[in-house]
């Protein structure tokens, strides 16, 4: 597709260059990938119809269009450079030497990744999702590789012959056009348009692999298959496999390990918690998950922490907090806002690789969404950034919420920020406008946008907050005052005073003072929960993390049913220790009780006082019973999130 839009330029403004027939054999070349890509996405479907969910023929053209990107983004890993060799200024492109050189280079990549749909036909029923490098991996540890590919020759015969017959079918179109033998004009105008073009075409290569040409902080993943889908399972139509295996080629160090028996998992973990604190209710849940929204910059959770000359930009906030239970010891479980996704809804921290990046996201998964669900409720998700924007659309369709919100939804441009989405004053006021339109009781979930790079507020409010020392601070002063609006607004409806609010930083940013410079600080995050007319009022300087925001709001509405969480009630746990986990620095870190563990996945590295912020003495010299007992906290938990994830666990049946 990105070479044969090069095609209809150089047909439009270039006729008359040297080149335009090769240009036109290049295109032609890779329209024929795209070509019988589309067929085996019509075979994959064909040979698992019985597993995937489809309305009729609209559904399959719908997955054929949006699969488009997932192809191109393969298709370009794949044939880079059979393009790059294809467009290079060479005078010898047209010989016959240099056409069987692209052959090979064209053909090799192509049928090898080519024929790994093809091994889905059939795995697929097996996997229930496109192979990723996850399965390549499991392979390592047979050692009758062989056989079980022999037996699967014997056994689907006609998938391999279907390949064979394919693959002759692709060589014989390629052979059908070829380029002639040309004569070239002056060496400027031949290395001129060449230049041109293979800058062009490079443009168009890079945003062909990520997946747009938009602003965005990451490429295309497997999430985003779910983006424009119905269920899940047509997610895997939309998929192609090599795109699979590509996406997840270097995201995939989800190993198993063995550290701790499964009795001390179920003493130390409790990854199925039960709680019988509360009488049972129906509240309405508003999640904020503030972009940015670093502990540093609120006043109300800096109270003592005794930083000279301290200033705070989040008034309302901290007026609501005396309202409010707030967490002053919190921190994010990862470092991107996708990662603070999986952490706030659903309980799944992100270590040194993002889980929805993984080859796992995509199963079935209990979470906040899913349990607040089967207790009656309507879930949506508000983002107003261009729908699909950090991959939130995709993870938003495999948790199951009922509705997304997002730029798409809103439908006013005027409101556009320029660069991310809608400013959050006004996404802030749609958001309480459609929520009240629910049937209660419902949880909704916003992700705020404006307190992100370049940090600039509307125009109209421009001098209105302060800018403080760094960059970020006058946007966290705007998305404070949205905030403010919001409730302004939300007070007069029916269904705010039966509410619980949650607010939580998804990372940290930019870091003004030195207190945050501090490794174990640098990812503190603000958390805080206001329910209206409650004795829900005080400080916690207890450990706290998003994934324990799962659980507590189950705890709160009076939730009595078993259900899986790594993380812990924050109003009603008495039976975990608080603690945090997260991964930094290469190392996963531990914190629990009066000291802080390093651990690199095999061994632990040091012990550090819990008040050693920076880390800088190291205590393993002087192990102690504790540091004994937080070493095998770390490793059970490590343990059982690799074990449930990879073995499709998430949900506790």
């Amino acid at each position: 597709m990105i070479i044969f839009g090069t095609y209809l330029i150089f047909r439009v403004k270039m006729k008359r260059l040297p080149r335009y027939s090769e240009y036109k054999v290049v295109a032609y070349r890779i329209v024929l990938i795209y070509f019988f890509y589309f067929l085996s996405r019509l075979l994959f479907y064909f040979y698992n119809k019985n597993l995937i969910q489809i309305d009729g023929i609209g559904d399959v053209a719908s997955m054929c269009f949006y699969g488009l990107a997932f192809d191109t983004a393969a298709i370009l890993y794949l044939n880079m450079l059979f393009i790059v060799f294809s467009i290079l200024p060479l005078r010898i492109n047209h010989t016959k030497k240099y056409q069987s050189f692209l052959f090979y280079l064209y053909f090799i990549p192509n049928l090898f990744g080519y024929a790994t749909n093809f091994i889905d036909f059939i795995y697929y029923r097996f996997n229930f999702g496109r192979s990723t490098i996850a399965a390549l991996d499991s392979l390592k540890n047979e050692s009758n590789k062989t056989i079980l590919f022999v037996n699967f020759l014997m056994n689907y015969w006609h998938v391999f012959v279907l390949f064979v017959l394919i693959s002759f079918f692709w060589v014989y179109l390629y052979r059908k056009v070829t380029i002639s033998e040309v004569q070239h004009h002056s060496g400027k105008v031949y290395f001129g348009s060449s230049l041109i073009s293979f800058l062009l075409t490079s443009t168009l290569i890079i945003g062909g692999i990520r997946g747009d040409f938009k602003k965005s902080t990451r490429p295309i993943n497997m999430i985003d298959a779910s983006r424009n889908v119905k269920n899940s399972s047509q997610a895997d139509v939309v998929l192609n496999t090599p795109f699979a295996l590509i996406r997840t080629m270097f995201s995939n160090n989800f190993k198993k390990v063995n550290f701790v028996n499964s009795i001390t998992i179920d003493s130390l973990v409790q990854p199925i918690k039960q709680y019988k604190n509360n009488p049972k209710s129906k509240p309405n849940v508003v999640i904020f998950i503030l972009e940015s929204n670093a502990k540093e910059y609120f006043g109300s959770f800096n109270k003592d922490m005794k930083i000279p000359n301290f200033k705070g930009y989040t008034p309302f906030v901290d007026s609501l907090a005396q309202h409010s239970m707030i967490y002053t010891n919190a921190y994010a479980n990862g470092y991107k806002s996708i990662h603070a996704m999986s952490s706030v809804l659903a309980g799944i921290p992100s270590f040194k690789d993002a889980f929805t990046s993984s080859p796992y996201p995509k199963q079935k998964t209990e979470s906040l969404v899913s349990t607040l669900k089967s207790e009656g409720y309507a879930t949506s998700f508000f983002h107003g950034a261009p729908n699909g924007s950090m991959g939130f659309l995709g993870y938003a369709n495999i948790l199951g919420f009922d509705h997304y919100y997002g730029k798409n939804e809103y439908n006013n441009d005027a409101d556009f920020d320029g660069v991310w989405g809608i400013w959050d004053e006004p996404f802030f006021q749609y958001f309480n406008t459609t929520i009240s339109k629910e049937k209660q009781p419902f949880m909704a979930t916003l992700f705020s946008v404006s307190s992100h790079e370049p940090y600039q507020v509307p125009d109209k409010y421009k001098g209105k907050f302060p800018k403080g020392d760094v960059n970020i601070h006058q946007c966290i002063g705007y998305t404070d005052y949205a905030l403010k609006q919001f409730f302004a607004s939300a007070k007069k409806e029916a269904w705010f005073k039966n509410t619980i609010f949650v607010f939580v930083g998804d990372h940290g940013n930019t870091i003004y003072y030195d207190e945050y410079k501090k490794e174990m600080n640098k990812n503190a995050v603000a958390m805080m929960i206001y329910k209206p007319n409650s004795d829900l009022v005080g400080e916690s300087k207890e450990y706290a993390q998003q994934i324990d925001l799962y659980p507590t709001i189950l705890d709160l509405m009076g939730y009595n049913k078993p259900f899986r969480s790594w993380g812990r009630s924050l109003v009603g746990d008495k039976k975990i220790q608080p603690f945090v986990i997260r991964y930094s620095s290469n190392l996963y870190q531990f914190m629990s009780g009066n000291y802080i563990c390093t651990f690199d996945g095999t061994k632990v590295v040091g012990f550090y006082d819990k008040k050693d912020k920076d880390l800088k003495y190291n205590l393993i010299a002087k192990r102690n019973a504790e540091m004994d007992l937080i070493e095998l906290k770390c490793k059970a938990y490590i343990q059982d999130y690799m074990a449930r994830i990879m073995d499709k666990k998430l949900a506790q049946h």
